[in-house]
């Protein structure tokens, strides 16, 4: 039976390429100048440190550019709130999402049995399977999911005939 698998990952060594080369563009802007801001990657989290929230605000357009130019979807990165750090300061830490957390998988299910295709979506860990007799309804529930306002970025891997 032909099935596929429906994944939300994130290139990691891309990310790091992309902050990277955020870090050498703010040492090269003029606003940036004379500013300790800076931004790190610990594991699935970026941790962000600005000056003020004007300078955080930069840094979240410099970086969803720099993702952007490395091809990942900035969809992929969950903001926390932000916190006073010492003085005027602010940190903010940032998750980039890996895998589909239980309440989407069981939303993504629910509205792929909601299309009355005869498909079925089974949750297997942090990425769903979808499983049916045609090609062709495995192809139509691809380009309904692709239609969602989902704001996780969807990966369609292992498509088996």
């Amino acid at each position: 039976m032909p099935s596929f698998d429906i994944v939300s990952k994130t290139d990691l060594a891309e990310v790091d390429n992309a902050l990277a080369n955020m870090s050498r563009e703010m040492e090269q802007r003029y606003d940036f100048k004379g500013a300790s801001a800076t931004i790190e990657r610990k594991g699935d989290e970026i941790v962000i440190h600005a000056d003020d929230d004007l300078k955080l605000k930069q840094m979240h357009e410099l970086l969803q550019g720099h993702l952007a130019r490395r091809q990942i979807d900035a969809g992929c990165i969950d903001y926390k709130t932000a916190e006073k750090a010492a003085g005027q300061s602010v940190r903010q830490t940032a998750v980039i999402r890996q895998g589909i957390d239980k309440e989407l998988a069981k939303k993504l299910v629910k509205e792929i049995k909601g299309q009355k295709l005869k498909v079925q979506a089974s949750i297997q860990g942090d990425e769903l399977r979808v499983t049916g007799k045609k090609r062709d309804d495995l192809q139509e529930v691809i380009a309904f999911l692709k239609e969602l306002p989902i704001d996780q970025p969807l990966q369609y891997e292992n498509f088996r005939d």
